[in-house]
């Protein structure tokens, strides 16, 4: 299955929690816009920030969704490799691990696959 593939699934699986608990995700996009917002780092900073705990929670639905709010902000294969090699230094064998398929679903998304 493909990471396109693989949001959409979560992402129905999701709507369907959402229809049982409105408030708790009005409150959850209410954060995550205010965390998103630019100021002192910007939002691709941010992104990349937040992909590091992705991969280091090993959470795919995360790595794919922050992926493609990279892939959206026009981040470089060379920027997510270099951001993958931190993660890496940081997290050891799982983050590699994780991190290789953070670059897959880039080269998904970004039609380079």
């Amino acid at each position: 299955m493909g990471w396109t593939t693989f949001l959409n699934d979560t992402m129905g699986r999701i709507g369907t929690l959402q229809k049982e608990a409105p408030e708790l995700f009005k409150g959850f996009n209410a954060m995550g816009q205010a965390a998103k917002k630019s100021g002192a780092l910007d939002e691709k900073t941010k992104e990349l920030i937040a992909l590091g705990i992705a991969v280091s929670t090993r959470c795919d639905s995360c790595i794919g969704f922050h992926v493609k709010s990279l892939v959206r902000l026009k981040t470089t294969r060379e920027e997510l490799c270099e951001a993958l090699e931190m993660i890496a230094y940081m997290g050891g064998g799982p983050s590699i691990a994780y991190g290789a398929k953070a670059l897959e679903a880039y080269d998904e998304f970004t039609g380079t696959s």
